[in-house]
């Protein structure tokens, strides 16, 4: 099991990583078209976590929330629970079968932050990463390759349908893959700020990290 939550907390954390890009600006300005009036953002999600080859290691289901700037929740809820919350300043990983919090700086760093996906900086996605862009019908797929080599990723794909994010699928440099499916999905919707408020559990242990 943990080594099941140390690929789960991986794939979560992948999602933190910036989005940017490209050789190809008309990619990267339609991106940002599509990503500038997401304020919040709200789903279920289905994630697998598949091998170089294609195999599936695991998958993870839950409900997850977004919001401008950085503050988002993840919340694991099959096959094992699990919470990723970031107030804007601090981002909580908390194990509650282990009883551990993880707290740790959200990384503001352009390579590593979240704020890219909500704000649509065409400026931004075109200095970090490069952007081409695929269009069959009403799906639209963005892939991303990083320009520096400190993030998370080798590619990243962002698929939309309907202009309306549906799915990520994340490359490591080791070939491993992390697939995301939303459903159910609300753009925009009221989110209550205690949704991105993380109150430590009294007795919990907690591990404190540098930035």
């Amino acid at each position: 099991m943990k080594g099941f939550k140390t690929l789960m907390a991986t794939g979560l954390l992948l999602l933190l990583a910036p989005l940017a890009a490209s050789a190809d600006s008309q990619a990267a300005d339609r991106l940002a078209t599509l990503l500038e009036p997401l304020d919040s953002y709200a789903a279920d999600f289905d994630q697998k976590i598949l091998d170089s080859s294609g195999n599936r290691l695991q998958e993870a289901r839950g409900r997850m929330w977004l919001s401008r700037p950085g503050k988002f929740r993840w919340e694991v809820e099959d096959p094992y629970r699990q919470v990723v919350v970031s107030d804007g300043d601090k981002v909580y990983l908390y194990d509650p079968d282990l009883e551990q919090v993880t707290v740790q700086p959200l990384d503001t760093r352009v390579t590593h932050t979240p704020a890219l996906l909500l704000s649509g900086s065409s400026d931004a996605l075109t200095k970090n990463y490069r952007v081409s862009r695929q269009q069959q019908g009403t799906a639209e797929t963005f892939t991303l390759i990083p320009q520096t080599p400190d993030t998370l990723f080798e590619s990243l794909k962002m698929i939309f349908y309907s202009e309306r994010l549906g799915g990520l699928k994340m490359t490591d440099s080791t070939g491993q893959q992390t697939a995301i499916r939303f459903d159910n999905v609300e753009v925009n919707p009221a989110i209550e700020t205690d949704r991105f408020h993380f109150a430590i559990p009294d007795g919990a242990d907690v591990i404190r990290e540098a930035g």
